[in-house]
C-alpha cells in the first residue's frame, strides 16, 4: 500500500515458517502523493491485493495502485529471490484483479466487485489484448450471499484444478455479517459458473487455494483481527465431489498437522543495531519506509553504527512526516525500543518511537528554543494531543512502546529511559484503532521531522523488538 519498498514476497518450505526474500518495487512512481510532498499522501491507497503466478519459468505479481496513480501493474522475473523485475503497467486500474493463465497460454485478469469481469493480456502482458473486448465473468457474483450482500463479492483469485475452474471471492451479508468465503465453479473459462458458500467461521475470507508437493491441499485466507490488522489463516481443505471444502466440519481448526513455528523474528521482523560491517544491503528487508523516502536525508554510513535520519521541509505532523523508517507490530504482544543521539536537533524538530497508524501515539524528543523535552502524544478525534511533557538535559535517550493486541486489546504503552536499564512510563495507554484512512495494522515507525527549521539530524544507534515470550 503506502509503504515502500512494495509487494513484499516471503518463501517458505512448510506454509508455517516465512522469510522475507524480495520486493517488487522500490517505488510506484514519483509523485507528490507518494512522497508525502505538498501536504498530499497515499495513505490507505497504493498498491492493492497483488497477486502472485508461476508461468514456464517466470514469476508474475500484479497488482493495482488505487487511486494514485490509477494503474494495473505487472511485474516478472526469473529469479524471485534477486529480483531484476521487469515491470509494465497500463490503464485502467484493475480493482483487485487476480492473474490467470490458462492450459493454451492465453492471460486473464479477473476483476471487479459483484459483477465480476475478465480481460485478455497480449502475448507479453503489456496491456489488454487488442480487439478483445472486456466481458462479465459472473454478473452476480454475490449471489450466494443472499439478497442483502454488505459486502459485495470480491478479491477474486481464479484456479484450474484437474479440468475445472474454481474462482475464490470475499463477500458478506447483513443476514449474518459475517465475512464468507464463496467460490464459483465451471466446466469452461466461459462459464456457466454455479457458486456456493465454501467457508464461514470466525470472519476468516478472501484469499485461495495452495496444494503441498506431498498431495496436501489448503486454502490461504486472512481474517480482520483489530489494530494488529489482517492475520493469515491456513484452513485445511479436501475435495468432495469435484468442490474444494474448507475447514473441518465447516470451522477453522487450531491446530493443523504441520511443522512447528520457529518465530517470526528475524524472518519478518528484526533488532538491528546499524552496523553495516558485513551487511550488503543498507536496510534489510524487514524495513519499509512510510511512502517514498528521500533518499539524501538519511544514512548507515555517515556514522559508524548508527543510522542517520535528517530533516527535510518543515511540516505540521507526523503523518506529512518524511523518512519514516517502519516495522511491524505482532500480536499477541510486542514491543520495540531505540537508543538515539539528539544532540544534532534543531529549534522545532520532533524525533522518536511512534506507533504509526491514523490514530497514532508518539514518544521522543522536542526542541524548543534551546530546551530539549521528552514529549509524548496520542491523537484524539484525529487531532494530535501532547499528554505529558518532562525536561531532558542530556543527548542520549532510550524510548520504548509495548503492544498488547491479546484478544483484541489493542493497547499501547510508552516509556523512556535516561540510561537504557531503567524504564519509565510516560503519556496514557493508545488504545489503537484499525481504521479505513491508513487500512493497515500499526507500525513501529524511527521518526525525526521539521516544524520550523531544516539541517537538524538525529542517529539512532539501534532499534530492538521482542514478542510474546521474549517480552
Amino acid at each position: 500500500m503506502h509503504m515502500n519498498p512494495g509487494v513484499p514476497i516471503m518463501k517458505s518450505t512448510d506454509l508455517v515458517n516465512w522469510k522475507l526474500i524480495n520486493y517488487a518495487y522500490d517505488t510506484l512512481a514519483d509523485l507528490p502523493a507518494l512522497n508525502l510532498t505538498d501536504g498530499k499522501g497515499i495513505y490507505s491507497r497504493g498498491s492493492w491485493a497483488s497477486s502472485l503466478r508461476y508461468h514456464k519459468g517466470m514469476y508474475y505479481v500484479t497488482t493495482f495502485a488505487h487511486d494514485i496513480p490509477g494503474e494495473t501493474y505487472i511485474f516478472k522475473t526469473k529469479d524471485i529471490e534477486k529480483g531484476n523485475w521487469q515491470r509494465v503497467s497500463f490503464k485502467p486500474s484493475y480493482h483487485d484483479n487476480s492473474l490467470f493463465f490458462d492450459d493454451d497460454d492465453k492471460a486473464y485478469l479477473i476483476h471487479g466487485a459483484n459483477r465480476l469481469k475478465i480481460v485478455e493480456l497480449n502475448e507479453n502482458l503489456t496491456g489488454v489484448k487488442p480487439g478483445v473486448p472486456e466481458r462479465d465473468l459472473i454478473e452476480n457474483s454475490s449471489a450466494p450471499c443472499g439478497k442483502n450482500a454488505s459486502l459485495e463479492a470480491k478479491g477474486s483469485q481464479l484456479f484450474k484444478v484437474n479440468g475445472k475452474y474454481y474462482l475464490f471471492n470475499i463477500c458478506a451479508s447483513e443476514n449474518w455479517g459475517m465475512r464468507t468465503a464463496i467460490i464459483h465453479r465451471a466446466d469452461n473459462i466461459n462459464g456457466p459458473w454455479e457458486g456456493k458458500i465454501a467457508f464461514r467461521d470466525l470472519g476468516i475470507a478472501q484469499g485461495g487455494l495452495i496444494d503441498t508437493p506431498d498431495g496436501r491441499w489448503f486454502s490461504y485466507l486472512f481474517r480482520d483481527f483489530g489494530a494488529v490488522g489482517r492475520i493469515p489463516y491456513l484452513i485445511p481443505v479436501k475435495w468432495e465431489n469435484g468442490w474444494p471444502v474448507l475447514g473441518e466440519n465447516g470451522k477453522a481448526p487450531e491446530n493443523l498437522d504441520l511443522p512447528a513455528s520457529t518465530g517470526l523474528i528475524p524472518n519478518l521482523v528484526a533488532s538491528d543495531e546499524f552496523d553495516r560491517k558485513n551487511v550488503e544491503a543498507a536496510l534489510p528487508l524487514v524495513w519499509q519506509w512510510n511512502h517514498n523516502p528521500d533518499n539524501t536525508l538519511w544514512s548507515v554510513k555517515e556514522r559508524e553504527g548508527f543510522l542517520r535520519l535528517k530533516t527535510g521541509k518543515p511540516v505540521p505532523d507526523f503523518l506529512l512526516a518524511r523518512n519514516t523508517l517502519t516495522q511491524r507490530t505482532i500480536g499477541p504482544t510486542s514491543s520495540a525500543s531505540v537508543a538515539l543521539d539528539v544532540t544534532k536537533m534543531k529549534e522545532g524538530d520532533f524525533s522518536g518511537l511512534s506507533a504509526l497508524q491514523s490514530e497514532y501515539g508518539l514518544v521522543g524528543v522536542k526542541v524548543e528554543g534551546d530546551k530539549k523535552s521528552i514529549v509524548m502524544i496520542m491523537t484524539d478525534k484525529d487531532k494530535p494531543v501532547e499528554v505529558q511533557r518532562i525536561p531532558l538535559l542530556q543527548n542520549n535517550i532510550y524510548f520504548k512502546i509495548n503492544c498488547d493486541f491479546t484478544n483484541k486489546k489493542d493497547e499501547a504503552n510508552f516509556f523512556y529511559s535516561l540510561d537504557g536499564q531503567v524504564w519509565k512510563p510516560i503519556g496514557g495507554t493508545l488504545k489503537m484503532k484499525y481504521t479505513i484512512p491508513h487500512f493497515m495494522g500499526y507500525r513501529f515507525g524511527l521518526f525525526n521531522y521539521a516544524t520550523r527549521n531544516t539541517g537538524g539530524y538525529v542517529d539512532f544507534d539501534w532499534f530492538r523488538i521482542k514478542y510474546q515470550d521474549e517480552l
